[in-house]
């Protein structure tokens, strides 16, 4: 029998994953986990330095180091788009647009090809890497099966494989604030804290969102917004944010043009229906995220799916090219199309493919994230609705229609509305005078997912007896 102490340790004994449970990883997902091993987080020894010194110096040190990683990784990503598919997304040219057909079909099917070998061998024949919210309740994250997890995920995206990026850094953050907190001797409670804060760090680093990645830790790794986790948390996030424009330079994610910060009193209205319909594409794409989550191939599947995808991707793209990659180019086509009716079989086109294609990959074997997939869905969403909109009443830009969209599908796919808001705006430097209407169509689709998901948990239950 265990001691009370024992069974306190948010550490306490883990069980350690399959190969097969360690793949793609998801956001707020609430996966029932164990806890590692007490002897193998520090637990039970006493600190170097003070408490507060030392989570002092484990996140102004992490926060550097993963804000230089994360612009390291950017810059990779860059490299392989232009080795593979000849170009680097920039605001003016999101996606591979200019690239011949052939060039996008044979990049994607053999960064599949090659990452399916890869990700076989680094789940059957080595340590499974756990997941950040894993590492968060106390998995240890081995060093070079993570680092490697972490460059095969910059690679698919980077040769066309249509999955986010944003998981990477935040598995590379999680493992260094691991060992950091070890040499410390953070005890396990400050370790937790430690690893969810840097790993929230990743992601601002990584699209430079100081905003966005201090409430990823409060708000879905930690569930915690007590005084101290909310400064760590926006004193690493901001570090590694501007670390990161060193090395990889800024700009603006999504490009918008020009809004009007005065929203209009239309906005509040079209935030209503849209609201409940995003609300409910985003249940549904949680839904499949997390049944493609579930379902990944394993094993010797991996060998012959995750090439198939590629080769789907790789036909879809021949007249779909917006489908490639993170979803950058799909939400770009929405932030500036023209509102005419004409654009909105192609939104609706975009919306599908990138759907359907992002869930195959995610079953298919591939680990990576789902945010800038789900913005690239809420932005088409929400220009295809703002479109009709306009034909009534709209006053406003296109592009604030797509903002509105993306921060709803968002917040209800994710359940992580803070996060989710202040994600969009700062991709967008969009005025914060929107943030009213955002707030106001984020609320609603969260309320909209919430029914949705509990009408399908219901539907669920009564077809499975």
């Amino acid at each position: 029998m265990s001691t009370p102490s024992e069974q306190d340790s948010p550490l306490s004994s883990f069980a350690q994953p399959s190969c097969a449970e360690s793949g793609g990883h998801f956001d707020n997902d609430f996966a029932t986990m164990a806890n590692t091993r007490a002897d193998a987080t520090g637990e039970g020894r006493p600190p170097v330095v003070s408490r507060a010194f030392s989570l002092l110096v484990s996140t102004l040190v992490l926060g550097a180091l993963i804000g230089i990683c994360a612009g390291l990784l950017t810059l990779l990503l860059y490299a392989i788009e232009h080795l593979c598919l000849g170009f680097v997304e920039h605001p003016e040219l999101p996606g591979p647009f200019l690239t011949p057909a052939w060039r996008r079909a044979a990049s994607v099917f053999g960064g599949a090809s090659v990452a399916a070998i890869a990700w076989w061998a680094l789940r059957t024949k080595s340590k499974a890497v756990p997941s950040v919210k894993q590492a968060v309740a106390g998995r240890l994250m081995p060093i070079w099966q993570t680092v490697a997890h972490v460059l095969l995920q910059i690679f698919i995206v980077g040769t066309g494989l249509s999955v986010g990026r944003e998981v990477a850094p935040r598995e590379l953050g999680a493992m260094l604030a691991q060992r950091c907190a070890r040499m410390l001797r953070l005890n396990p409670t400050d370790m937790r804290t430690i690893v969810a804060v840097t790993a929230g760090a990743g992601l601002a680093g990584v699209y430079n969102a100081p905003l966005a990645g201090a409430f990823f830790a409060v708000e879905i790794l930690l569930v915690d917004v007590s005084g101290g986790t909310v400064i760590l948390s926006f004193l690493c996030s901001t570090l590694a944010a501007w670390v990161a424009t060193l090395v990889k330079g800024t700009h603006t994610f999504y490009v918008i043009g020009h809004v009007d910060a005065h929203f209009s009193w239309d906005l509040m209205v079209f935030a209503i229906p849209a609201g409940v319909i995003l609300g409910v594409c985003g249940a549904l794409f949680r839904k499949g995220s997390q049944w493609a989550e579930r379902n990944k191939a394993a094993g010797n599947a991996i060998l012959w799916m995750l090439p198939l995808a590629g080769a789907v991707t790789g036909i879809v793209a021949i007249r779909i090219p917006q489908v490639m990659g993170n979803g950058r180019a799909t939400a770009q086509l929405a932030f500036s199309g023209t509102p005419t009716m004409s654009l909105i079989p192609l939104l609706l086109l975009s919306f599908a493919a990138k759907a359907l294609i992002t869930l195959f990959t995610i079953r298919a074997g591939a680990s990576g994230g789902v945010l800038t997939p789900g913005i690239a869905l809420g932005a088409s969403m929400g220009c295809i609705l703002g479109i009709l909109w306009m034909q009534m009443t709209g006053t406003n830009s296109i592009g604030v229609y797509a903002l509105l969209g993306a921060c709803a599908l968002l917040s209800a796919s994710q359940n992580a509305p803070l996060m989710a808001m202040c994600l969009v705006m700062e991709l967008t430097e969009a005025p914060m005078n929107l943030f009213v209407p955002v707030v106001f169509i984020s609320m609603i689709s969260l309320l909209a997912s919430h029914a949705t998901l509990s009408v399908v948990e219901r539907r669920s239950v009564t077809v499975l007896g």
